[in-house]
């Protein structure tokens, strides 16, 4: 998966930013992905209107072939993502926990059980809970990279981060 097919999905979940998006333009010039709406995104500074920036983009990839994910689909790949950077140590729980805003379905039973762990998490938890909870979260997203259906999305969780 190149720079823009991984930066469809983080689109359509909200984890990428619009005044990434230029930049992320120029990176796939220089990767030898090319076209006029392309070239436009990747000539507009950071702080440019951002109808304008989520327009560009949105023609580039089309111009390109590559699709937008739908919702359900983008979300999946955010919950995998989350569980990859959990269980290489990437991200932490809380990391994860945070980046979970957006409504996220799940499908499959490991699924269910990641994004079932991580909503119980309570910034009142003690020690204790807090630890068997951790330990829960972490042992559910390595079923979960495990069994996934995704396709391999190594390193995705690292580019998640702010």
């Amino acid at each position: 998966m190149d720079r823009l097919e991984h930066s469809a999905w983080r689109y359509v979940a909200e984890v990428l930013p619009p005044e990434e998006l230029p930049m992320l333009a120029a990176h796939a010039l220089v990767d030898g992905r090319d076209s006029p709406a392309l070239r436009e995104l990747a000539g507009l500074p950071r702080r440019s209107d951002e109808t304008e920036i989520r327009e560009l983009y949105v023609q580039a990839l089309h111009e390109l072939g590559v699709p937008l994910p739908d919702e359900e689909t983008a979300g999946r790949w955010l919950l995998v993502s989350l569980a990859v950077g959990l269980a290489k140590a990437e991200l932490n729980p809380e990391d994860v926990v945070d980046r979970l805003s957006m409504m996220v379905t799940a499908r499959t039973p490991e699924e269910t059980q990641f994004l079932s762990i991580a909503a119980d998490y309570s910034e009142w938890m003690g020690a204790d809970e807090f630890s068997e909870w951790e330990n829960g979260l972490r042992n559910a997203a390595h079923s979960l990279t495990a069994s996934t259906d995704l396709g391999s999305i190594t390193g995705v969780a690292g580019s998640l981060r702010d």
